[in-house]
């Protein structure tokens, strides 16, 4: 076959075709499995240097890291109740997964993709992670002056939100429209 042929064949034409929705959806994985691994290795070193309490200070007392293993959600609220923040990060990423369907935004595929890395991250803790499946222990690691102690996907959650308020504020829709627009074709755009 030569290579106009070639680029005929149905099957090869669904290859190269990357129409906006796939460009969308392909956003939104690549950061969620970015920021599931990213997250992971740098748990993984967090706990290999930094098991003997060992600080150590990036910008003075301001940024420091410091290992912590948090049972609970942010600032360490409801340490004892690991397992339902577990049931949330498994709602989060069936919501995330359903949404996906209606992405007509990369702004939207790229705080979704953050969104899911992040819960997926802080997931793998809470069913690998001593003391056990649902009761696991989440890794922190990030020191913030004193006021708490995060990890990589606690700053992928926390970037999504600041990007779904200025969205939001927008008024710009998961699909793509404003609030108020009904869906056309300007939103395949990917505003």
């Amino acid at each position: 076959m030569d290579d106009a042929t070639d680029a005929e064949h149905p099957r090869t034409r669904a290859r190269i075709s990357w129409t906006p929705r796939r460009r969308r959806l392909a956003l939104l994985w690549a950061l969620a499995v970015l920021v599931v691994v990213v997250d992971q290795l740098t748990k993984i070193l967090a706990v290999a240097a930094l098991s003997d309490g060992h600080r150590v200070r990036l910008l003075g007392d301001w940024l420091t890291l410091v290992l912590v293993r948090n049972p609970g959600a942010a600032f360490s609220l409801a340490t004892g109740q690991t397992w339902i923040f577990t049931l949330i990060a498994v709602v989060v990423t069936v919501v995330v997964v359903r949404v996906s369907r209606r992405l007509g935004s990369a702004w939207w595929a790229a705080a979704l993709g953050l969104v899911l890395g992040g819960a997926v991250g802080n997931l793998i803790d809470r069913l690998a992670r001593a003391p056990g499946v649902m009761r696991g222990h989440v890794v922190d690691f990030i020191d913030y002056g004193g006021w708490f102690v995060g990890n990589v996907a606690d700053i992928a959650i926390v970037c999504a939100a600041g990007i779904i308020i200025v969205l939001s504020l927008r008024g710009r829709e998961i699909d793509g429209t404003r609030v108020g627009e009904e869906r056309g074709d300007h939103a395949e755009a990917g505003a």
